[in-house]
């Protein structure tokens, strides 16, 4: 969205963005790639880290405590706003997308480019082709309550010192990131890791080629699932 409106809508956007501080370094690596292509510095507005929270709090953010959310992302970002007002907040959603309005209040005027042009998942995919633009496999927190089986296995795979500090951050507060009633599976994810190391692999957890792989190993929509 960013990347095409500096094309088509050509002014002097803001970008920010609100890490939590648990992203992976693809992530990062990934911004700074967007920062070249658009020409602009992103502001990063932080309440915090999510450790620093979990360590204030002595609990892990969970769908009943979403505190996460709420104090790394929402809060500041509405505090920006208020200092920023007026403004016009340009959200990423397509027309395939289920509608949704804008959760800061008469702070700002949310637009959705995506939507006014039309925009569904076929197109972002062939916009990103023809720019050269890969999005990384995990953009959000290694540590998300709201993960998969999956991507627990996929972080106990490829990042196993992340996987191994959240199981301490669990025996450090008696939680569990994952909640118990979720699955069949083991909510503690030393138990979790124990099965990933006996050779469970849960649904959806795959070696083949990713669709969110570079575009150039992406041959056709097809192909790529």
């Amino acid at each position: 969205m960013a990347l095409r409106l500096d094309e088509v809508e050509p002014r002097e956007y803001i970008y920010i963005c609100t890490p939590t501080g648990n992203e992976p370094q693809a992530l990062f690596d990934h911004l700074e790639r967007l920062e070249c292509l658009l020409k602009m510095k992103i502001v990063y507005l932080t309440g915090g880290t999510l450790e620093s929270l979990m360590d204030e709090q002595n609990a892990l953010p969970s769908h009943r405590m979403r505190w996460c959310t709420r104090r790394l992302k929402i809060e500041p970002t509405i505090a920006y706003f208020q200092a920023n007002a007026p403004a016009i907040q340009y959200v990423g959603l397509r027309t395939d997308e289920d509608e949704r309005q804008g959760i800061y209040g008469d702070i700002v005027v949310s637009d959705f480019p995506m939507r006014r042009w039309g925009w569904g998942e076929a197109d972002v995919w062939d916009y990103l082709f023809r720019r050269g633009v890969s999005i990384p496999a995990l953009t959000n927190c290694k540590w998300c309550y709201d993960q998969t089986l999956a991507g627990w296995r996929r972080l106990w795979k490829n990042d196993r010192q992340a996987f191994l500090a959240a199981v301490k951050w669990e025996e450090r507060t008696g939680h569990t990131f994952r909640s118990p009633s979720r699955d069949t599976q083991p909510a503690g994810l030393i138990q979790l890791g124990a099965k990933f190391e006996a050779g469970y692999i849960p649904r959806g957890d795959t070696d083949q080629m990713s669709m969110f792989e570079a575009p150039e190993f992406r041959k056709c929509r097809v192909c790529s699932l």
